[in-house]
């Protein structure tokens, strides 16, 4: 994803296997879709509310199906 966006909607369906993330690019507003064959996307928990700020790094391991939650410096996986 280009380093000029500047925000993200995301959604997911109910089984959380496919999400679509809609992003304004400052010029006009673009639609992405993602569809995981095995597994789920890990969602934010809804205690946390509605909006949540998110680093490069867990958009992207988000987007890839990744825990996003434990992606610390320089985007690495922590193992709990």
């Amino acid at each position: 994803m280009p380093e000029s966006w500047q925000a993200s909607c995301l959604f997911a369906n109910r089984r959380a296997n496919r999400m679509k993330v809609l992003v304004h690019d400052g010029i006009g507003i673009w639609l992405c879709a993602r569809r995981l064959n095995q597994g789920r996307f890990l969602w934010a928990n809804a205690s946390l509310g509605t909006q949540m700020a998110m680093t490069r790094e867990q958009l992207d391991a988000l987007v890839l199906g990744l825990p996003w939650q434990r992606v610390g410096a320089a985007g690495v996986i922590t193992v709990v």
